[in-house]
């Protein structure tokens, strides 16, 4: 049995070594003031360098916290007091990202190489490198299922992001729902018609716009008077579309019919290709679309017709059917909903930007397309942008000849916004 004086020797002894423990561990924090934010010289960060126990062990900040204490029974409180703030810096760069600010995407489709989904996740990737904020996406949800819609905004959420952008007409109720569910998360919906005081806002654009300009393009195209129109769901977005795009194929063309095959679709490429081959099977030879895919393309070409393509210049994917194409430009409406909720200033509303704001515009056009016809196109296009040419303006008449607006009379955005019906020259249904 070892002494009373014995024990006390061992235990100083023990005292001095847990000291010059605690003053290496100081040292090994300390040791790199000059260094690149927690980067080791082979290029890995320090978060590389510590086992899944380890990381176990870090909360938010980057602290071990085990209740302050080490395996030698010592509180550490005081050490850390003695670190300076370059060092804290360092420990908090090791922890995970949660603390931080960012934002999500939800996508219908896959992102792919051109389309609706491509040209948000152009918008998103705009927005990201404008503002600095860290953004995610996950795509191919279902917009028919609130179900899968709601998991999907849960998991953000969960995750930690501030903002949160859907990208498709069918994730409205289930955006309104979680906005209200999730009050400190920024919800804003692309398409769609709701919006609260708070937290959920609506963006849009006038498409519409440049679908006016490709519509003059397909009308001088067509050489049977008949253009097939592959289009989604017969709600107002598209009805509108639909209607823009043959006024401004019977400027050119009085004429004209717009022969419309509804899909029921967004992304299917199966199904709009058949729908485009039916089209154009019934005498059409020229193809309009506004789905996420170049299959009505492909169709136009593969019978050597003409194709009219949207959301993203598509001109690659079908070079010799293609004429033109109406497309988004996401970036700067992205950047603005980001930054305004980084900074504590979103405020939500419905936004509906057009040519001025720079939210659309027309893509290429092809180089057999009429020069005298482009002139027109880009002198109507240039009034959009000066607002002084507005697409929907009177004398106008519904499919069934009633008179919608008087001579001279401009439709309001009431009206344009829930517009339910087709104009004269549309052949088919709204539903």
């Amino acid at each position: 049995m070892k002494s009373a004086e014995g024990n006390k020797g061992t235990k100083a002894l023990w005292r001095v070594l847990a000291l010059l423990l605690v003053f290496v561990m100081i040292a090994a924090a300390c040791g790199d003031d000059d260094g690149d934010d927690g980067e080791a010289d082979d290029g890995s960060t320090a978060s590389d360098d510590m086992d899944d126990g380890d990381m176990d062990d870090m909360d938010d900040d980057g602290h071990d916290h085990d209740d302050d204490m080490d395996d030698d029974g010592h509180d550490h409180d005081d050490d850390m007091d003695d670190m300076d703030d370059g060092d804290m810096d360092d420990m908090d760069d090791m922890g995970d990202m949660d603390g931080d600010f960012s934002a999500a995407f939800l996508y219908i489709s896959p992102v792919g190489e051109a389309g609706w989904t491509w040209a948000h996740d152009q918008g998103r990737l705009y927005a990201e490198e404008a503002t600095g904020i860290p953004t995610v996406f996950v795509d191919s949800i279902d917009d028919t299922s609130a179900a899968d819609t709601e998991a999907a905004i849960r998991t953000l959420v969960a995750d930690g992001h501030d903002v949160i952008i859907g990208t498709s007409f069918g994730y409205m109720d289930t955006m309104e729902a979680m906005a209200d569910e999730f009050p400190d998360v920024v919800f804003e919906h692309v398409s769609g018609y709701k919006a609260n005081e708070t937290n959920f806002g609506n963006t849009f654009g006038k498409i519409y716009q440049p679908r006016y300009l490709t519509g003059m393009i397909a009308g001088a195209a067509t050489e049977t008077n008949q253009i097939g129109y592959v289009a989604a769901f017969p709600i107002p977005e598209v009805a509108r579309g639909i209607n823009a795009f043959t006024l401004g194929a019977q400027r050119v063309n009085p004429d004209v019919e717009v022969v419309v095959q509804w899909t029921s679709t967004w992304f299917d490429p199966a199904i709009e290709g058949d729908a485009a081959d039916a089209l154009l099977e019934g005498g059409a030879d020229v193809i309009a679309m506004h789905q996420d895919t170049t299959s009505a393309g492909l169709a136009a070409e593969a019978a050597g017709a003409r194709w009219v393509s949207y959301n993203s210049d598509m001109s690659e994917f079908a070079p010799d059917a293609y004429l033109a194409s109406a497309i988004w430009n996401w970036g700067p409406r992205y950047a603005e909903i980001i930054s305004s909720a980084a900074d504590g200033s979103y405020a939500p509303g419905f936004y509906w930007g057009g040519y001025a704001d720079g939210i659309v515009d027309i893509g290429s056009i092809a180089d057999d397309v009429d020069s005298d016809i482009v002139a027109q196109v880009q002198d109507i296009r240039q009034q959009m942008i000066d607002g002084t040419f507005a697409v929907f303006s009177g004398p106008l008449f519904a499919q069934d000849g009633t008179q919608l607006l008087a001579e001279g009379e401009v439709m309001d955005p009431g009206m344009l916004l829930g517009e339910a019906f087709f104009v004269q020259g549309v052949v088919g249904d709204i539903g």
